[in-house]
């Protein structure tokens, strides 16, 4: 892929995204006179807007609201009037996604990966094409961010495009299982690296056995306490330490780099390169679906930003460039490490290996490579949980606003300006996984299934968008062919694994599909006596999944199906939406 791989948006009038106001009354599409296109062809006109009740409880309307338009509270600053401060810039934005991306999967991938395609070549087709593959979500992501600049990334534009429903399962799944899950991993690998260098455990003889399991874990929570307190003491100080990890880890790989193309020239690489790299490879398809996980695992983190796409500055701008120079220098930095590993390591070392900078640096240094590499890793990994718990902290944020959790989990602290709540909930919960999780490479199944699945779907969302809100306007613009690539391919990575791991991937589907119960049961009941409420409650279980599809079928009937707002409720809706673009 080019490194900026989008169309210039055409030259005619756009129209903002706009920000509302949470309102506890209910609005749903009609007719296109009350979509989003007509509430926005009143322009000019200053109405003062009369007062509302605000209400702080739990609410099960957070999503009473016109399915054609963006979730109210998503765009809503903190519920005490305090508005997210903007201290994300372009060297921030890319620490962020760099720092997430350089974490533990480049130096524990790499075997998995050749474990599953059996051959060097094959592995290092893996880490090209999975590099191009998420550049082509981050891409997507990319247009899915200027267009809709507010925090909690997929679950503002699962909502945008689907509606409720699909944005409460990604919640319910990325606060329950996907972030703490993820950091789990990254904190159980620093805590192995760590309690390596500890119990002197660094030398080439040394068993996986001699570390004791609870050293581990009690290392990996303390490091999950110590990240939040640096990503809530200030709301830059999680930036500002993002920006020395990237550094630092970049710096790393680097090395890595130049020790491989050392040893290349004194012609001492292994016989990983000096034998045909595509023998034994794989012709199992499935295979190569587990390697594209693994590997894909690696490359994680490239939707970072748009996580904190509301603290932005300049986000049409900025976050585009962010995810290109991102997703350039990570994709060029794991090629080339993946290619010094196979200078250095013998192919079946590679292969059983979960620790292979290890393994690398005692091969060129001996013992003191074990160390210094064990020391450059574990720093790696607390970077990326840094980086992680920053951003995965406005997931737990926006869901706290939007209704799906207590709303204290959607208040910023009142003189830090950080999710301070949030973060307290991430920790316990990535606390728990490392506690009761089970092996990395099963983790990293569960994972990846559940994650993309959603990634399928909101890059999916990003051709609805395109179809229903044709004029909205965008200032950054990917190819066509860019999320149609992304999505089929995604959609292959999701059902070859149900014939390779399946207990994995159904493990990961069942999870996703409990939420629908949850959604139904926990919002029974909270919409009152509103005749619109009863009307919706009887629409077909599809069309309440997906409200864009309700548009369509009130066509082909030729009348509305759903309730319409009195005249004093659109009133109301124009006027707010009018003070807000003033």
């Amino acid at each position: 892929m080019a490194a900026a791989p989008y169309e210039e948006a055409p030259s005619s009038p756009r129209r903002e995204p706009p920000s509302y106001s949470t309102s506890p009354r209910h609005s749903y599409a009609s007719s296109s006179s009350t979509s989003l296109e007509a509430l926005e062809t009143a322009e000019g006109v200053n109405i003062p807007r009369p007062r509302h009740h605000r209400s702080d409880t739990l609410s099960t309307m957070m999503f009473a609201f016109q399915p054609d338009l963006l979730p109210l509270s998503l765009s809503e600053p903190d519920r005490e009037g305090e508005p997210a401060e903007k201290t994300v810039g372009l060297f921030t934005g890319v620490a962020l996604v760099v720092g997430s991306q350089i974490g533990s999967g480049i130096f524990s991938s790499p075997g998995v990966v050749l474990a599953n395609v059996k051959s060097v070549g094959a592995a290092l087709l893996i880490w090209i094409v999975g590099g191009l593959l998420a550049w082509t979500g981050a891409s997507s992501f990319a247009e899915l961010g200027s267009m809709i600049p507010l925090n909690g990334g997929a679950q503002a534009y699962l909502a945008y495009a689907y509606g409720p429903l699909p944005s409460y399962l990604f919640a319910w799944t990325a606060i329950s299982v996907l972030k703490p899950g993820g950091a789990a991993i990254i904190a159980l690998i620093f805590g192995e690296y760590t309690c390596r260098l500890i119990f002197h455990a660094t030398g080439v003889d040394t068993s996986p056995d001699d570390i004791p399991q609870w050293a581990i874990k009690l290392t990996a929570v303390g490091a999950v306490f110590a990240v939040s307190i640096i990503c809530v003491a200030s709301s830059k100080m999680g930036t500002r330490a993002a920006g020395v990890f990237m550094v630092v880890k970049v710096a790393a790989l680097i090395s890595i780099m130049i020790l491989g193309i050392v040893q290349l020239i004194r012609r001492r690489e292994t016989s990983s390169l000096t034998e045909p790299i595509f023998t034994g490879t794989s012709s199992n398809p499935s295979s190569y679906a587990l390697a594209l996980y693994s590997g894909l695992w690696a490359y994680d983190g490239w939707d970072q930003v748009n996580y904190v796409a509301g603290e932005l500055k300049n986000v049409e701008r900025t976050l585009p460039r962010v995810i290109h120079i991102s997703m350039a220098i990570v994709t060029a930095l794991f090629v080339a490490a993946n290619l010094s590993y196979f200078i250095l390591l013998e192919k079946s070392t590679v292969m059983i290996s979960n620790t292979v900078a290890l393994d690398f640096g005692r091969a060129f240094f001996g013992s003191v490579g074990g160390i210094v590499f064990s020391a450059m890793v574990a720093f790696s990994c607390f970077g990326a949980l840094n980086g992680g718990f920053f951003t995965s902290a406005r997931i737990i944020y926006a869901a706290g606003q939007e209704g799906f959790l207590p709303s204290l989990f959607g208040r910023l602290h009142s003189t830090r300006k950080t999710p301070l709540n949030a973060m307290a909930l991430q920790a316990l919960m990535t606390s728990s996984f490392i506690a009761l999780g089970g092996g990395f490479r099963n983790l990293v199944n569960f994972y990846s299934v559940a994650s993309w699945g959603f990634y399928f779907l909101t890059v999916l969302g990003l051709l609805v968008l395109r179809i229903k809100e044709p004029n909205l306007q965008r200032p950054y613009r990917t190819w066509t062919i860019t999320p149609l690539t992304f999505s089929a391919v995604a959609l292959f990575l999701l059902l070859m694994p149900i014939f390779a791991a399946p207990l994995s991937a159904l493990a990961a589907v069942g999870f996703i599909l409990a939420g629908i119960p949850v959604y139904y049961i926990t919002h029974r009941g909270r919409h009152g006596s509103d005749d619109s409420s009863k009307k919706i409650s009887k629409d077909p279980v599809l069309l309440r999944v997906f409200p864009f599809l309700g548009g369509l079928v009130s066509r082909v009937r030729g009348r509305s199906e759903a309730p319409r707002l009195s005249q004093r409720d659109r009133e109301e809706e124009t006027m707010e939406m009018l003070e807000r673009r003033n």
